[in-house]
């Protein structure tokens, strides 16, 4: 199967919470990039495709919040496939340095937020 992913994605498991419409919905982070999160909720709730989100988590052991605003692109059961689709100048700092740490590759990484920054 060809890969057609552009951005490298990492392991990464944190709680999460999300803000949907006026309700906190709970869950945990399976993976992330720059473009997105893959998260599993604890329990079932009514997401439709292209529904917007807020969702928070904190990187473990530290008191980093990261904040994104993101779009439900797929939902399979309990797991959603988020597109961020706003995120703060601090948040994404965190999360390009959580994924360099991760990826060990900074020039991959600097090719994956040029193709970020073209895509808005």
């Amino acid at each position: 199967m060809i890969e057609r992913r552009k951005f490298a994605r990492v392991l990464y498991q944190a709680d999460v919470i999300i803000l949907h419409n006026g309700i906190s919905l709970n869950g945990s982070l399976i993976d992330l990039s720059l473009h997105g999160l893959l998260v599993v909720l604890d329990n079932d709730c009514e997401l439709k495709p292209n529904s917007k989100m807020t969702v928070r988590f904190t990187l473990n052991e530290s008191d980093i919040h990261i904040i994104a605003e993101c779009m439900l692109i797929q939902r399979t059961n309990n797991i959603l496939r988020l597109c961020i689709q706003h995120i703060d100048i601090d948040s994404i700092s965190h999360l390009k340095r959580l994924i360099e740490l991760n990826v060990g590759n900074s020039d991959m990484l600097l090719r994956q937020l040029s193709e970020l920054s073209t895509l808005t």
